[in-house]
């Protein structure tokens, strides 16, 4: 099942795919989705960020298997970085590098605390990708200045809620149409379940919450004037324009 957020005239609308077109429902996440009966076309309407999520965490040191070997440690974002498909990333020059980072992101579908893996997996929503921008030339080990600029963490542009192979997606990332990494899930240190079980160890999260899972590889130089393209497997693609910050 594929569930987004779109632009209307009304405002935004919580849809589920429904052939040609979202289907809006009262709340993404209802068991079971209650339909209102207004739809909306697929062809030209224009998505948001999949959830608006109040917590945005990543994991850091968990791009390579070896990574297993380093103490684990995540970090936060401010939820006002979060932008959707088609919005810009604003990067400041003056900063030196700045990476966009291809992710796999896991949604959280309910509250969850001190959950083990086997029980993480039904505590998820479903998948999104993510691009993790991040400035690579600042001494910052709690990545508060290199990881909150404004349009730093792209989603969408869907939720997929049915990803059986989540734990080993073909991941391909493009600037300007060309493409400059490519990795699997598979290559990541902890997976998925593992990383969202350690984080509800020492927090309570919930649903709309969203894990950056981390960047096996999967780094590359943005500029402004640039076109970023995020593609994982079984979900799509996230396209997103650079521009020099206001």
């Amino acid at each position: 099942m594929r569930l987004a957020r779109i632009d209307t005239p009304d405002g935004p609308r919580p849809v589920v795919a429904d052939g040609d077109v979202w289907a809006v429902v009262t709340d993404l996440f209802a068991q079971p989705l209650v339909r209102t009966g207004e739809t909306h076309p697929v062809e030209g309407t224009r998505l948001l960020a999949p959830v608006e999520p109040r917590i945005v965490l990543g994991m850091a040191h968990n791009g390579a298997p070896g990574d297993r070997e380093i103490p684990r440690q995540a970090f936060m974002k401010s939820a006002r970085t979060v932008v959707g498909p088609g919005d810009p990333i604003e990067v400041d020059a003056s900063l030196g590098t700045i990476n966009g980072e291809g992710e796999l992101v896991l949604v959280v579908g309910r509250r969850s605390r001190h959950l083990d893996d086997e029980q993480a997996a039904a505590h998820v929503l479903g998948w999104t990708i993510g691009n993790d921008v991040t400035n690579t030339e600042q001494d910052d080990e709690k990545a508060t200045q290199v990881k909150n600029g404004d349009g730093y963490t792209p989603l969408g542009p869907w939720i997929e809620t049915e990803l059986p192979q989540a734990l080993d997606l073909a991941m391909t990332m493009y600037r300007n149409g060309q493409q400059v990494a490519a990795a699997r899930t598979s290559q990541l240190a902890w997976n998925p379940y593992e990383v969202f079980s350690y984080l509800t160890r020492y927090m309570t999260l919930d649903a709309g919450d969203v894990i950056l899972t981390g960047s096996p590889a999967t780094f590359f130089p943005i500029v402004a004037g640039d076109q970023c393209r995020c593609e994982l497997e079984g979900i799509g693609s996230l396209d997103n324009p650079v521009v020099a910050a206001r």
